[in-house]
């Protein structure tokens, strides 16, 4: 029996990012999603919000909607202007929630998972791209100056 056959497929699955300088680990984050689930939301995250992460988005939010919006795994695209993830799934009712695994086992992601237990909603970690962040290519990029 093919790996196909044994995944669970969910009809609606909903990520996250701010999706600055677009690499590969988004792609790969994108494409699994997509690979579990019929319809893929993709939130990305306004400018503002960015903030969170104590950095600023080199890439403008219009455009980084724009750029994940053209991903051909991606089927939706909407602004995450808050982390409030049950809010989301109020909106957008999916019924799975994909994570990269560098979240997975910190307190914040143990809480949503007993959040979205109580709506039936999975969360399903996604192997992180190793040796590929936004945070690298800032690194190299800052070296080069």
């Amino acid at each position: 029996m093919s790996m196909k056959n044994v995944m669970k497929k969910y009809k609606i699955g909903y990520t996250t990012g701010v999706f600055d300088m677009f690499h590969i680990g988004h792609l790969n984050i994108l494409k699994k999603a997509k690979e579990m689930c019929d319809y893929l939301i993709v939130g990305v995250t306004t400018d503002e919000l960015v903030a969170y992460k104590n950095k600023k988005a080199i890439i403008p939010h219009a455009h980084r909607m724009a750029i994940v919006k053209s991903i051909k795994y991606v089927d939706s695209v909407v602004s995450q202007d808050n982390m409030n993830k049950i809010e989301a799934w109020r909106k957008y009712r999916f019924n799975v929630m994909f994570v990269g695994s560098d979240w997975q086992g910190t307190e914040k992601w143990k809480k949503f998972e007993e959040q979205f237990k109580k709506v039936d909603v999975d969360i399903v970690y996604i192997p992180y791209t190793d040796g590929i962040s936004s945070t690298i290519l800032r690194e190299k990029i800052e070296k080069i100056d």
